[in-house]
């Protein structure tokens, strides 16, 4: 028994070589993959030096994809939060017909591409649409605007909170629900004082990870934009324009915004898994 317990604790055999090996290949294919490249956007960024990288954010253009790019995040992360809130609760505390159904619209964001996602509000609200002339004759303008910028954020990031929630939910029961109502408490004073606490740090977890995919989106939006200058470019489509017109160094420089978004990201993740690790890992278990 001890003999089969050890094969299969170092299933490669008695020599650490292949460990070792295999640490090394893990090691290097990360290196390639994400260290090299995060390197190399900041050398490319300040190659001509921190004149020209600051002068990248001085733009108008620029500070105009940096301010759309954070009101659609502003926009789209709390209609999601809201939404997933919403959903994991009823998912994971009730029983009702669609339930099943209502999983899988949630996951279907997850195996569409983000440019179909556009493609989808374009042939909704398009000029060549049905809705489209009907809400241009309100002066509603969806497609190359805004709002359809927004909705298209919102459809390719809304399952990440409520994917954080549901399995979160469904581990903790309702055990305490329940306890708190045959105490007298009302439902919402239940969801408020029961319910959310109890899952605050995988809501949170939920919202840096929509946040940071929000603000990086890029196929969905790029359908729907119409990449209007200082209009509704977000900073990666200023980005993608930068780098056509080979101005590298403004490319780079607006690019280090989103690497540094995704190192606040990954540092705030990984904090919360030293600290909440238990209850955050009962939430990714799906």
């Amino acid at each position: 028994m001890s003999e089969a317990v050890s094969r299969y604790r170092d299933p490669a055999g008695e020599s650490p070589t292949w460990r070792v090996l295999l640490t090394l290949v893990a090691v290097a294919f990360l290196a390639i993959v994400v260290i090299l490249p995060l390197i190399t956007v900041f050398y490319e960024a300040f190659r001509k030096g921190a004149d020209a990288f600051f002068e990248a954010f001085q733009e108008p253009d620029a500070i105009a994809a940096i301010r759309l790019t954070l009101t659609v995040a502003a926009i789209a992360v709390p209609l999601n939060l809201v939404f997933g809130v919403a959903a994991a609760w009823a998912i994971a505390k009730f029983d009702f017909r669609g339930k099943t159904f209502l999983v899988t619209l949630i996951d279907l964001p997850f195996s569409i591409s983000p440019v179909i996602s556009g493609l989808v509000y374009v042939l909704l609200f398009g000029a060549q649409s049905y809705l489209g002339p009907i809400l241009k004759s309100q002066g509603i303008q969806i497609i190359f605007a805004l709002p359809g910028i927004v909705l298209a954020t919102v459809f390719v990031t809304f399952p990440f909170i409520a994917r954080e929630l549901i399995p979160l939910m469904q581990e903790q029961g309702t055990g305490d629900e329940e306890a708190a109502l045959s105490l007298g408490a009302t439902g919402w004073q239940t969801f408020w004082y029961v319910t959310l606490p109890n899952v605050k740090w995988g809501l949170l977890y939920g919202v840096l990870l929509c946040n940071a995919r929000a603000m990086g989106e890029f196929g969905a939006v790029s359908v729907v934009s119409g990449h209007v200058r200082g209009l509704t470019e977000t900073m990666p489509l200023h980005i993608e324009i930068l780098y056509n017109e080979y101005n590298f160094a403004a490319a780079f420089a607006i690019a280090t915004l989103l690497a540094l978004l995704a190192l606040v990201t990954l540092a705030l993740k990984t904090l919360l898994e030293l600290r909440y690790g238990d209850e955050i890992a009962a939430g990714r278990k799906h």
